[in-house]
């Protein structure tokens, strides 16, 4: 299974934070925020993954996640010049994609909960065709693309970027698997008034030929865009809560890989080993 995550853009709503380093090799309590969109999509059960980034940060990117092979999977770069919106990494990743569906994710979101990988994987053995997101309960919508339900339904009526009302609704995460047609819906879409391709476009292409699912993330389970200020200090005090009251890792490529198989227990232990005099490896090796 292949899967794209996108780590370019320009950080805007975390600057001066992002005015030396993008967003997504900010830190998130222990570990870079790119560990834990990498690891939502080895639970997803993806094996091959095309990291999308701007030219000044392709090295950085390289130095710390390699080719993947120390985890079992195997991890490709791609430059993106500049940010011309979502649609545009997927455009970039048609000749890795070879016309087949993919788990798409943006590198700046974090989830979390019980048994939520393993519901990703039975998703992706499930579906064939179409797209699928999901849909996250919130009290301010108006910051997010939200879908739209028909009254007592599960059904889609609609999908809206970033509403005026200051309402709860259901915000679309930046996770989505997508069929193989997204590579010629994207080349179709037209650029907004900030000339981006926008993703709720792609997905409302989906939506109107009736093969667009959204899917209701339960209760227990936590999303955070880790993309502002504020949210970013809330992700990393939950991540820091669970590691250190249950001692259970949230967002490690490692521990991912081998509960997904791609790594045997010797080569977990392994690795941990190797990190010895740090907290994050020590709490590896207390979950191997």
């Amino acid at each position: 299974m292949k899967g794209i995550l996108l780590a370019g853009g320009s950080g805007t709503r975390l600057r001066p934070l992002t005015t030396v380093v993008c967003k997504q090799l900010l830190p998130v309590y222990d570990k870079p925020m790119v560990f834990y969109p990498l690891s939502t999509l080895i639970h997803a059960g993806v094996t091959e993954v095309l990291v999308v980034t701007s030219p000044n940060e392709l090295g950085k990117f390289q130095n710390l996640l390699g080719d993947g092979s120390r985890i079992g999977i195997s991890i490709k770069y791609i430059v993106q010049e500049f940010p011309g919106g979502l649609p545009q990494g997927i455009l970039l990743a048609e000749e890795f994609l070879q016309g087949e569906k993919f788990w798409f994710i943006l590198g700046d979101n974090l989830f979390h909960g019980p048994s939520f990988g393993a519901s990703l994987r039975s998703h992706t053995e499930g579906i064939s065709s179409g797209a699928t997101v999901f849909a996250y309960r919130v009290m301010n919508a108006s910051q997010y693309g939200v879908v739209n339900f028909k009254l007592n339904s599960e059904n889609i009526d609609s999908l809206e970027e970033k509403p005026l009302a200051l309402d709860p609704g259901w915000a679309v995460p930046g996770l989505y698997l997508l069929d193989e047609t997204a590579v010629e819906r994207s080349k179709n879409l037209k650029p907004s008034k900030r000339q981006e391709l926008e993703i709720i476009d792609l997905l409302d292409s989906y939506r109107l030929n009736d093969s667009l699912r959204a899917i209701k993330v339960s209760r227990g389970n936590a999303w955070f865009d880790l993309g502002t200020p504020d949210n970013l200090l809330m992700g990393a005090h939950f991540v820091q809560a669970i590691q250190t009251r249950q001692g259970l890792l949230i967002g490690s490529p490692e521990e991912a890989s081998l509960h997904a198989g791609n790594i045997s227990q010797e080569q977990f232990r392994h690795i941990a080993r190797e990190g010895s005099g740090s907290a994050y490896f020590e709490l590896l090796l207390g979950n191997e």
